[in-house]
């Protein structure tokens, strides 16, 4: 099998076309973030450095791609494309097709590849995974009210719990009223202030003040197309706007992306008054998945009806790269296996900003 390396913003119609129909029918690489849509908008919204946007075709003898590998090359190393706004990594392929990861890093140029949520099941880059976390995630291929029952016999009263709260906010402030697909820019906007001020409270990397970040986020809002671009959702109460949504859209799966609500109605959980409210709306449309993305947040595990592993590691060929590499993950292990509480967490922490920040510049 040959390799092919190109920048994201050359690959042809062709190549597009092959990588959507690898996409279709996989229910594990239904995700937007695996679409070559997502590759190239990160290209697009990264102008000065689009061309480290890379994608690694592997073709049969006959000149067949039977795998796509998108990453940004920088400094010698490959990083997901578009991290740290990216919540999915897979090698594209069709089921059965064998990669050597090894060729994958001399096609790319590289002495190492990096990545953070990489599929648990990808066959290629997982094995070399150092911890893995959950994706959850909202099945409803019978619709609402199927998924209602199931949550019910299951258990859980989170759906009730959240008509409850509903009922009560109609009364207190007023209507609720939900939008889907939502153009408003004011809205939009509202969503990225309360985003920052979530981001400062917490004491997070403020991401949208690197450049590339608002234009990625930007051009998803813009982009209406059936198979990929983004969904703005809002939900007002009486003519206040209570929580807004910014979601990736793929074919049949909606990934949760910027969510953000109006601490005025805090507690009302407009948040998940929203998720609810969207899950509704999926009955009339071709999606019939809700991912989450990771967090061990109970919201997640309350509305989730299934999961998704992810693993997050690095791949390397002998150097300096990866001498690094290994020695971080080395501390950070033996930290955590350490009985100390949240100092145990420190390594990883500090190591997952130092990747946020690579990511950003």
């Amino acid at each position: 099998m040959s390799i092919e390396v190109v920048k994201a913003l050359d690959l042809t119609p062709a190549d597009i076309a092959r990588w959507e129909t690898l996409q279709r029918g996989q229910t594990r690489l239904d995700s937007p973030f695996l679409s070559p849509h997502w590759t190239q908008t990160v290209a697009v919204a990264q102008a000065d450095r689009g061309a480290d946007v890379k994608v690694a075709i592997f073709r049969d003898a006959d000149g067949v791609a039977e795998a796509f590998m998108p990453a940004r090359i920088r400094q010698g190393v490959a990083m997901p494309v578009g991290s740290p706004m990216c919540d999915y990594q897979a090698l594209i392929s069709a089921p059965g097709v064998a990669v050597n990861p090894r060729d994958m890093l001399i096609a790319l140029g590289v002495s190492r590849i990096d990545f953070c949520h990489m599929m648990a099941d990808d066959e290629t880059l997982a094995r070399h995974g150092r911890g893995r976390a959950d994706s959850w995630i909202v099945e409803i291929p019978d619709g609402y009210e199927a998924y209602a029952a199931e949550r019910k016999a299951s258990g859980s009263g989170v759906l009730k719990d959240i008509d409850k709260k509903r009922r009560k906010a109609e009364r207190e402030v007023g209507p609720c009223r939900f939008t889907a697909m939502s153009t408003d820019r004011a809205d939009f906007d509202q969503l990225i202030e309360w985003k920052r001020g979530q981001l400062l409270a917490t004491g997070q990397t403020d991401l949208f003040k690197t450049p590339w970040v608002n234009s990625l986020v930007e051009a998803v809002f813009q982009n209406r197309e059936p198979d990929f671009g983004g969904g703005l959702y809002t939900l007002h109460l009486g003519e206040k706007l209570a929580a807004v949504h910014l979601h990736l859209r793929g074919e049949h799966t909606i990934h949760g992306w910027l969510i953000a609500h109006n601490a005025e109605f805090e507690r009302y959980s407009p948040g998940m008054m929203l998720f609810q409210d969207i899950l509704k709306s999926m009955d009339s449309s071709p999606h019939t998945r809700l991912d989450l993305g990771t967090g061990d947040y109970r919201f997640k595990r309350e509305l989730s009806n299934a999961r998704q592993t992810v693993v997050f590691g690095f791949l390397g060929s002998p150097s300096v790269p990866t001498l690094v590499r290994h020695a971080v993950y080395g501390v950070r292990s033996l930290a955590e296996a350490l009985p100390l509480g949240r100092i145990s967490e420190i390594p990883g922490k500090a190591m997952r900003r130092i990747d946020l920040l690579r990511g950003l510049h």
